[in-house]
């Protein structure tokens, strides 16, 4: 039982961070993502809180930000191929 709490403390702290780190837009837009894409919300969210630890987090993340950062995770490489 106390690895469930371990792992509720944890989670709590992620979101303490990410509220911190993220304007009220971008915690929203990240709680959608949640919903309908899990894997990608705790892929961007290992990123954001890497980037916090990492002290390269100066101010709060903007909607548009967090959009562009979402953009550069999700993109694929594009392969044409030649005949």
């Amino acid at each position: 039982m106390n690895e469930i709490e371990d792992l509720k403390q944890l989670e709590e702290l992620k979101k303490i961070v990410l509220k911190k780190i993220l304007s009220k837009e971008a915690f929203e837009r990240l709680g959608r993502i949640k919903l309908v894409k899990p894997e990608l919300a705790a892929q961007l969210e290992l990123y954001l809180l890497q980037l916090y630890q990492q002290n390269k987090i100066k101010e709060e993340i903007s909607d548009e930000q967090f959009k562009a950062i979402l953009e550069s995770l999700t993109s694929k490489k594009e392969f044409k191929f030649i005949k």
